[in-house]
């Protein structure tokens, strides 16, 4: 987990601990006045789990101090910036969280990449993303305004043609073999990424499954110029602009890409996976 969200949750627990003590409460008796397992106390005030909303209010209450709920619920909303759930991004569909992204992009001049196994939003059809947004829709349940979304994606794009701009991005091969959508949408989108691969803004590296790696590839992460990493997992984002986690991605990026190729090399592994669809 992040330092500098981890630091945030533990100095939320902090208060909740203060606040509770300063109550002349015992853990036990906090569990029973709230009904909840004394665990849960535990993990609230050491930082081992987040405290929802409601969980905030009813500990200000529950201490007997409704006024602290206030500062209690500002340490939250700080903390959850870092640690943004799909379930609250994609509360309202997926075109907000596009939106975002264009927002960043536009304050961003290099943008460094890795994707294990999809291909990078900003390199996306329209096609291609359709099927993305669907599947995720479906998965994490949300409204879908696909066609919305979608928009806003190829919106995005539109900076790959800015020159002041660089965007250095690295694929596992398995991105390029993952069947997301229809064999014709495949191919389509292997189309698209040979012909950005001869942009002056684009470097594209290609990780092939026989590579010797460096570092063992677990899940997506965006790096904006020197001051943001967005890293995605299953249930969130983590939004890190601590330092050491932006040095430790660029490490991780950096070791990644030590194991890609480039130029010809990459265009032919594209080559080989759109000829495999041919075989579908």
């Amino acid at each position: 987990m992040s330092t500098d969200f981890q630091r945030a949750r533990l100095a939320l627990g902090a208060q909740l601990r203060e606040l509770r003590i300063g109550s002349r409460l015992t853990g036990r008796e906090m569990a029973a006045k709230l009904g909840w397992a004394h665990s849960k106390i535990s993990k609230l005030e050491n930082g081992r789990q987040t405290a929802t909303a409601d969980d905030l209010t009813a500990w200000a209450s529950a201490c007997g101090q409704p006024d602290a709920e206030a500062g209690l619920q500002a340490a939250l909303r700080g903390l959850e910036t870092r640690y943004r759930t799909w379930r609250r991004q994609l509360a309202g569909g997926h075109r907000a969280r596009q939106e975002v992204g264009i927002s960043e992009s536009n304050q961003t001049r290099l943008f460094r990449g890795f994707q294990e196994s999809i291909i990078p939003g900003l390199f996306q059809t329209a096609e291609y993303a359709r099927h993305i947004f669907l599947v995720s829709s479906d998965f994490h349940q949300s409204p879908r305004d696909t066609e919305e979304a979608v928009r806003a994606r190829i919106r995005r794009q539109e900076l790959l043609y800015d020159p002041g701009r660089q965007f250095r991005f690295l694929v596992w091969e398995a991105a390029l073999r993952m069947r997301v959508c229809p064999p014709d949408v495949m191919a389509g989108q292997l189309d698209r990424l040979s012909g950005l691969m001869g942009l002056d803004t684009v470097e594209l590296g290609i990780i092939p499954f026989a590579a010797r790696l460096k570092l063992m590839p677990s899940h997506g992460f965006w790096i904006y110029d020197e001051r943001l990493v967005v890293v995605e997992n299953l249930n969130a984002e983590m939004w890190l602009d601590d330092a050491a986690d932006i040095a430790l991605y660029v490490r991780a990026w950096e070791r990644f890409g030590e194991s890609a190729v480039y130029g010809p090399p990459a265009h032919r592994l594209i080559a080989s996976a759109r000829a495999a669809l041919e075989t579908l």
